[in-house]
């Protein structure tokens, strides 16, 4: 049976397979830009920032004095229409912070003919599109590891760049798992993959980002194939990263056993993610991206990651 994890590369020969695919990632990134871009789009109307009383120059709510409380906060003017004294709340306007991670490992190269896109195509325009629309919503926007939180008009194109520019450094291997350091308190994280990597090697990653409390949510990205293996006959499987290979014959004869193993690796993820109150969303790359999307901002929005049956 073919494991779900990849196996470990050859480093030398990897590396100059990197710095292809960075190559080339670099030139269909304009592309996945637009798209990324058209996909929040679709998805913007009714989304604003999280508003919230507080220190602020936006007028939020009256609401009544509380006995106690400094008399300078009274709206006397709404006070005298009422028996009632009110005090005028505004809104606190300090943004909050979402960190996104998007897989760019090799495994995510995948794509097959039933698919709209490769698993890597996706990630990305599904990762820069969820901040497009954050930061339109007013929500600071960072890639852990890579850059700090920023709400800038042009958070695509600025995430786009890093990206690009950290892939093209000599040496650089991508990783299959973002960096393990704890988030902020009342932040929250998406991290973006295939997750074909040990369940435990996972669940590390969600303690260690989740350490101080921060939410976090899961995003699957997974192409048609892998779920439904519908490989007949003689069959030979091919390892990413290496020159590693695998023939079997009456390949058929692994679908049910693959399904079960599939199965038990997403229910190990889904456990990781909800023992932290985390929340685990399997996206298939034949299914449009906004769904993910539309997925995604009402986990956000909800600010909780209640533990998700099925898929989006």
């Amino acid at each position: 049976m073919v494991d779900v994890r990849l196996l470990d590369a050859d480093e030398q020969g990897a590396g100059a397979l990197h710095q292809l695919d960075a190559l080339d990632l670099a030139r269909r990134l304009p592309s996945l830009i637009v798209a990324a871009k058209e996909v929040a789009a679709t998805v913007m109307h009714g989304v604003h920032g999280r508003r919230r009383a507080g220190a602020g120059e936006t007028f939020w709510q009256f609401r009544p004095f509380v006995f106690g409380e400094s008399t300078s906060r009274i709206d006397w003017r709404r006070s005298a229409r009422d028996d009632r004294i009110y005090v005028r709340e505004r809104e606190w306007e300090a943004a909050h912070t979402v960190w996104i991670w998007c897989d760019r490992s090799a495994s995510m190269g995948y794509v097959s003919g039933l698919a709209l896109q490769p698993k890597l195509d996706r990630a990305l325009m599904l990762g820069l599109a969820l901040a497009d629309l954050l930061v339109r919503g007013g929500e600071r926007v960072g890639i852990p590891g890579l850059t700090r939180a920023l709400a800038s008009r042009n958070i695509v194109e600025l995430l786009a760049e890093r990206m690009i520019a950290e892939s093209v450094r000599p040496g650089f291997a991508p990783a299959e798992l973002p960096p393990a350091d704890a988030l902020a308190p009342r932040t929250q994280g998406v991290v973006i993959s295939d997750f074909l990597s040990d369940p435990d090697d996972i669940a590390a990653v969600i303690r260690g980002m989740s350490a101080r409390g921060a939410l976090g949510h899961l995003v699957m990205i997974a192409d048609p194939v892998e779920e439904t293996f519908p490989f007949r006959g003689h069959t030979e499987f091919r390892d990413v990263d290496t020159t590693a290979r695998l023939r079997v014959g009456e390949a058929e004869s692994f679908r049910d056993d693959y399904v079960k193993r599939l199965a038990l690796h997403r229910e190990a993820l889904r456990s990781a993610a909800s023992s932290r109150g985390w929340s685990f969303i399997v996206h298939r790359t034949d299914r449009p991206a906004s769904e993910a999307l539309l997925g995604l901002r009402m986990r956000l929005e909800a600010g909780q990651g209640a533990p998700l049956r099925g898929s989006a």
